[in-house]
């Protein structure tokens, strides 16, 4: 994966997926303006249900609730999604995304029920995701500018660290406050590992595939040293043949004629298309 330290707004057409995650929060969010908070009650995440009612598809539906009263949730949710996403797809491919985004959702949700375990309130939002999108982006991008407010430019990597460490200070306070300061840890947390993951799995792969190379290349020049000196032999021995004559042959000079001509016969068979 590359990328560039130059200055980018991280913004562009729509992509393919994030127009399609787009159009679902959006949708469900209509949907919860129509039916009200019978959705939360049902598809939003709270860590009792799961673990004593088993609701465990609420590990995955919780990401794509908002709060039907709070439009700037949605509305933040979804414009840093189209803001960094976007980029974030190109240079991954859709089904790439779309994985990490999910993974991240997933992972803020197990988060939020490990330590929120007692809780029966229920966490909504796509901010689990998002904040693991504003991860991938750091460390992808790590140099690029983000004006704050429009305003203010801030590398990539250090706005992400500012939002963890506010994030980490939120979640220790324990507030009643509504807001998943868990779940926004765990997608950053599951977006970091999933990342550095990846790129030592392709480091280990680049290493056997340099290491399957090299034995390669090393069994080939012992082959080609063999070779060499085999057919120093044979000239020898055609030198002997032209002096003295076949029939004063040993039978190790005869064996070593022998070898190279089935070599000889052997590299005529493998040209032939």
């Amino acid at each position: 994966m590359r990328y560039s330290s130059s200055y980018s707004w991280g913004a562009g057409v729509f992509t393919p997926m994030v127009k399609f995650l787009l159009l679902a929060n959006l949708g469900v969010f209509i949907l919860q303006q129509i039916v009200g908070y019978k959705l939360i009650t049902l598809f939003g995440l709270a860590p009792q249900l799961v673990l004593k009612k088993g609701y465990i598809w609420q590990l995955a539906t919780y990401m794509f609730l908002h709060d039907p009263s709070l439009i700037f949730h949605i509305l933040l949710n979804m414009f840093i999604l189209w803001m960094f996403g976007c980029e974030l797809e190109r240079a991954w491919g859709s089904r790439e995304f779309l994985k990490y985004y999910l993974i991240c959702g997933l992972g803020a949700g197990v988060l939020t029920v490990v330590l929120s375990w007692n809780s029966i309130v229920p966490t909504i939002g796509a901010s689990g995701a998002i904040f693991g999108i504003l991860v991938a982006y750091a460390m992808m991008f790590p140099d690029r500018l983000i004006y704050v407010y429009f305003l203010f430019p801030v590398k990539a990597k250090y706005l992400v660290i500012f939002f963890a460490v506010i994030e980490f200070l939120a979640s220790l306070r324990h507030t009643s406050d509504g807001i998943g300061h868990f779940a926004h840890l765990g997608g950053m947390l599951i977006g970091f590992l999933y990342i550095k993951a990846d790129w030592r799995t392709r480091n280990l792969f680049t290493f056997f595939k340099n290491y399957r190379y090299k034995r390669m290349m090393k069994q080939l020049q012992k082959k080609r040293a063999e070779k060499e000196r085999l057919m120093e032999k044979v000239d020898q021995i055609l030198d002997k043949i032209n002096r003295v004559g076949i029939e004063n042959l040993t039978k190790e000079e005869k064996k070593i004629l022998e070898e190279a001509s089935h070599l000889l016969s052997e590299n005529q068979e493998s040209k032939i298309p």
